[in-house]
């Protein structure tokens, strides 16, 4: 039996993605054990993080 993940390695999964390098192994192993809610809250907080550091870059750039 495997044990359910916590948000936390739902997190670092999603990022991992974001990233594009991700094993299969640790790809098998994440859908046995990460939480679809957890996977699709991390998901949409990733993406907002990603789209709050690219406006900041913007806003730097553009300020100069």
């Amino acid at each position: 039996m495997t044990k359910k993940s916590n948000f936390f390695q739902s997190m670092k999964a999603v990022l991992w993605a974001f990233l594009g390098v991700r094993k299969k192994a640790g790809l098998q192993h994440d859908v046995a054990s990460l939480s679809f809610v957890h996977i699709i809250i991390a998901g949409v907080v990733g993406a907002l993080l990603f789209m709050a550091i690219l406006l900041l870059i913007v806003k730097v750039v553009v300020s100069h």
